[in-house]
């Protein structure tokens, strides 16, 4: 029988009470079950693990449920009961981690008694394997010190994660110093009483206003309040956080955090994270300089003696280069994607692809902007998403899929959110693509929701593959035959596949540039983490200029601190790599499909049974040889990158 979905609170006032309500039962259904291992644990070691796994389940949907609605919840009140709920599931785990008697009941199980059950094996591996790496085997003093250190860094991530959140900066100006925007753009943005338009460094304003504002002091201006976002508040925080990671790594064991961190990500090991960015790094320094030299001849016409591109000009001007060079005027395409018509074809897309059909329900949810669907297969039902797409105050400001429950066949069913914050008009392709991508994760955490185990549910592969699905989704959102499904004007008449196949040659100017800057980010990510464990630890700004200096291939913009908004510093701390590690899987994985028929059921459904409706059963490399019939390799992307 399929189980029924979440029930969220039927009024905005009733919310604070529900999570109160939630947290407290699903907290102390988990403590029940891990306190009957301690004291009378099934005679069955598979029962023993079964029972350990629902804890975990009931503990995860504490902190999924926390993470989401402390990131997009509009009442304060709630969003801080969330992040309290977060909190105090991230502690109970960690007392778990630590507690002796809890990891003998694991370490005495005969691995003989669970061989029948592979999955049961694996289970038990990784379980040892978290206890372990927790610091169970430490004397007591150490023990609570480690439970200090990781109850400070769930604070500290929530702290890092609130100010960027809530830190949006403005710049004032007047409606003249706005020539080169749409139309539409315009209109939404009137002038206030004192004639004056307010742009913010939300997406929707900050990445339009860089792309098509005429006046260069603006794009400087907004392009400088976006990266101070978070400046000075989140340095403090952020080098109180690597410093305990490294503490804590060490302390188990590991010479430093990243070496901790990759420990259990496809990667294996620290070390081996420089070595994958400078790999990049080199494969792409070509492509890069033949990217510089086509966007500096075109900066120079507007400024003869200029040697370098500025940061807050490269928008613009590789707007320019596509517009002038490849024939494509970003303000032209932008009419073919009404977000309304945008979001209804990536349910066709995707629906079509996967065999999925979704079905709108008018149910409870946070915002009166949030759309939600049951998602069906053969006819069940088999998972609820929710789409939270436009940006507002005291909402997580980038685009990511929150879990608001992980599925269990026959206990639990997947349901997932995509939180993003589009246009609610006119789409820039780049954000279409985006959304692909993001719903690219969103149908992992659905399809991977009906194993028997919740540690294998949902996006529950190594990290640094989580990424591979949604990228390879993205393929989708650039194909002519795909977006004349949807994509039209305002008249009714579908983009041209002559203006697809401009696009496409124009999106692959700049992706030197692109790949460069994701290395520096890679680099940034995973030095300030590896630097603790020098005899001197850099000053954050100067690391990351020279880091920037080193792989980017735009110029630092003195004063500024990107760093400090750098969410994925966060989530992703020295492992900011995978996405590019992902990438890279991504293209060999799509060189599977025909791109004369994107939607042929035969590969389409072979690769949502091997991949995505495996979850975490199997490590990621041997899913994708699965799918592949041989292991993953570099040379898709390589010649992606280099044509």
């Amino acid at each position: 029988m399929t189980p029924a979905p979440l029930a969220l609170p039927t009024a905005p006032d009733l919310w604070p009470d529900w999570i109160r309500e939630r947290s407290a039962s699903e907290l102390a259904r988990a403590t029940e079950l891990v306190d009957g291992l301690r004291t009378a644990p099934p005679a069955d070691p598979v029962a023993v693990l079964r029972q350990w796994d629902r804890a975990a389940g009931h503990l995860g949907n504490v902190a999924a449920f926390g993470s989401l609605l402390g990131n997009v919840h509009p009442l304060e009140s709630a969003r801080d009961l969330a992040d309290a709920a977060e909190q105090e599931a991230s502690k109970l785990g960690t007392q778990w981690s630590l507690d002796r008697e809890l990891y003998d009941v694991f370490a005495a199980i005969d691995d003989s008694s669970v061989a029948h059950d592979p999955l049961a094996v694996r289970l038990l591996a990784k379980v040892r394997a978290d206890f372990r790496r927790s610091g169970v085997d430490k004397d007591e003093a150490t023990r609570e010190r480690i439970s200090a250190i990781r109850e400070r860094i769930t604070e500290l991530d929530q702290e890092f994660s609130r100010v960027t959140r809530d830190d949006v900066r403005t710049v004032r100006v007047r409606p003249e110093q706005l020539a080169g925007m749409p139309a539409d753009w315009l209109e939404a943005h009137p002038a206030d009483d004192e004639g004056l338009v307010t742009v913010s460094t939300d997406y929707p304003d900050s990445v339009p206003v860089r792309m098509f504002a005429h006046d260069q002091g603006v794009r400087r201006d907004l392009t400088i309040a976006f990266l101070e976002r978070g400046w000075p508040t989140t340095e403090a925080l952020l080098t109180e956080l690597f410093a305990l990671r490294h503490e804590l790594a060490t302390t188990v064991g590991y010479a430093d955090w990243p070496s901790y961190d990759a420990d259990v990500k496809m990667i294996g090991t620290g070390p081996a994270i420089p070595e994958f960015i400078d790999r990049i790094a080199t494969a792409a320094e070509e492509p890069m300089r033949r990217d510089l030299a086509q966007l500096l001849a075109r900066y120079r016409r507007d400024f003869p003696d200029a040697t370098e591109v500025p940061g807050f000009d490269f928008q613009y001007y590789a707007e320019l280069v596509r517009s002038e060079e490849y024939d494509v005027d970003a303000q032209r395409v932008r009419t073919y994607f009404d977000f309304g018509k945008v979001r209804q074809g990536l349910l066709e897309v995707t629906g079509r692809l996967f065999d999925l059909a979704y079905r709108p329900v008018d149910v409870p949810v946070w915002h009166e902007e949030v759309t939600a669907y049951e998602v069906e297969q053969a006819g069940r039902v088999i998972g609820r998403i929710y789409l939270d797409l436009h940006p507002r105050e005291g909402k997580y400001k980038h685009a990511a899929q929150f879990t608001l429950t992980d599925g269990v066949a026959g206990e639990q069913l997947p349901e997932g959110v995509l939180v993003c914050n589009f246009s609610r008009g006119l789409m820039e392709h780049d954000h279409v693509v985006t959304l692909f991508h993001e719903f690219g994760h969103l149908l992992h955490h659905v399809l991977a929701g009906h194993g028997d185990w919740f540690r294998f549910a949902g996006v529950a592969t190594e990290w640094d593959f989580v990424e591979a699905p949604s990228q390879m989704l993205e393929e989708w959102a650039w194909h002519a035959d795909v977006l004349r499904t949807f994509a039209s004007d305002a008249s009714g008449e579908p983009i041209s596949a002559e203006l697809v196949a401009a696009m496409r040659a124009a999106d692959d100017y700049g992706k030197g540039i692109y790949a460069r800057t994701q290395m520096f980010y890679a680099a940034m990510s995973y030095w300030f983490h590896a630097d603790r464990a020098g005899a001197e630890v850099p000053d954050l700004t100067e690391r990351m200029v020279e880091l920037q200096a080193r792989y980017a291939a735009l110029p630092y913009l003195p004063g500024t601190h990107m760093f400090a908004s750098f969410g994925h510093l966060g989530g992703y701390s020295s492992a900011y790599y995978t996405y590019m590690w992902s990438l890279v899987i991504a293209k060999d994985m799509f060189s599977a499909f025909d791109e004369s028929d994107l939607f042929a059921p035969e590969v389409a459904h072979r690769y949502r049974d091997a991949v995505l409706a495996r979850g975490g059963e199997g490590d990621a490399a041997d899913l994708v040889a699965d799918f592949l019939g041989r292991p993953f390799a570099f040379d898709a992307y390589a010649a992606w990158l280099a044509r």
